[in-house]
């Protein structure tokens, strides 16, 4: 299957898409992740009252929230609004999303009985994704679509762990005590993962992001070793649609080149690491997404202005780049604030 077999023409010569592609772009494209979501009041306006994981069943409700940063800050790519955990709880793995808390599982995955939690994803399961982004498309018109799906490793550390964590403690345990169980569970997510990216872009997603947001927790040689395969198997999965795949994670510094190696087109890069030198870590044959640190939209107009030229001019010689922020918006950003980088990143090429 080509490219052109499922790209929508209306959106191939964005700005966003030839910057994925590493073509010449009019300019930086730019979106944010978390763009929809708590910094906005039309967000919490017609999320009032709704659980998140109702609310990413409703394909109406998630078209609006989808929309509502494209209408107001004018970014290059809308973003499917999601969660992580939808597909695992559209198999019937009893989760809930908890306010304050995040994901928390009932029944983590401690023995290979446990497995048994995780059956195929099919389109049936997900038939609210595939209207939603119907929809979204027709909206859109020219803005790409970008799809997403949290990665094997992430999803695996909140179904061993029962929920957030900050050490990993159980998922790590597993992963050196008993790596086939740990292979198994990665190679099952990794199918679940891949499924749910398809029927995104069987729907009409331009591009897709895997978001690996916690394998900043491990080091370079266990990465390689216990999760890139499963990555990889996610990205090759989806190869032959011919739409650019996006890799990130937080505090993956030390992991850029080898998620690139995974399979990425443009790996996402945190604040952590200039883009100049995320370059070289990462190689050539990739373009690079980020990575302004989305603290910095706190201070002041001057010095957000400052630090998106630093991101900019960092950026100058790469074959392609996406702006975007470093991690999410955080909730209590001023949305005028993100208007505004917008438009700051359109006008203001790399000195």
């Amino acid at each position: 299957m080509s490219a052109n077999d499922t790209q929508p023409t209306a959106t191939y010569d964005s700005a966003f898409l030839k910057a994925c592609r590493r073509e010449p772009v009019p300019h930086t494209p730019v979106w944010f992740m978390r763009q929809a979501g708590r910094s906005l009041p039309e967000y919490r306006k017609v999320r009032e009252g709704i659980p998140m994981l109702e609310s990413c069943m409703r394909p109406e409700l998630v078209t609006e929230i989808t929309l509502q940063p494209v209408r107001r800050h004018n970014v290059d790519a809308a973003i499917y609004f999601s969660d992580i955990v939808v597909p695992l709880k559209a198999i019937g793995v009893d989760l809930d999303i908890k306010p304050g808390v995040g994901p928390v599982v009932e029944n983590p995955i401690r023995t290979r009985a446990d497995l048994a939690q995780l059956r195929d994803l099919t389109p049936e399961d997900i038939s609210y994704v595939t209207e939603a982004i119907g929809l979204l498309t027709r909206e859109l018109g020219s803005t790409p679509l970008i799809g997403f799906a949290g990665a094997p490793f992430t999803l695996a550390s909140y179904l061993v762990e029962g929920g957030p964590s900050r050490t990993y403690e159980n998922a790590k345990a597993m992963m050196y005590g008993d790596p086939e169980l740990w292979a198994d569970l990665l190679d099952r997510l990794a199918d679940i993962t891949a499924a749910f990216l398809k029927v995104q872009i069987e729907a009409g997603a331009s591009a897709v992001q895997l978001f690996d947001s916690w394998v900043g927790a491990l080091a370079p040689a266990d990465y390689r070793r216990s999760v890139m395969p499963a990555s990889a198997k996610v990205f090759q999965a989806v190869a032959g649609y011919g739409v650019p795949r996006i890799h990130f994670g937080v505090g993956t510094g030390e992991l850029l080149g080898l998620m690139g190696e995974a399979g990425a087109d443009v790996v996402g890069v945190d604040w952590r690491v200039p883009l100049d030198e995320a370059a070289r870590r990462v190689g050539p044959g990739k373009a690079l997404q980020g990575n302004l640190d989305p603290t910095v939209l706190f201070s002041t107009t001057e010095a957000v202005e400052t630090k998106t030229q630093e991101v900019l001019d960092a950026a100058a010689g790469l074959e392609g780049h996406v702006f975007n922020l470093g991690h999410g918006v955080m909730p209590n950003t001023d949305p005028d604030t993100l208007t505004r980088l917008v438009e700051y990143v359109h006008t203001h090429p790399a000195r």
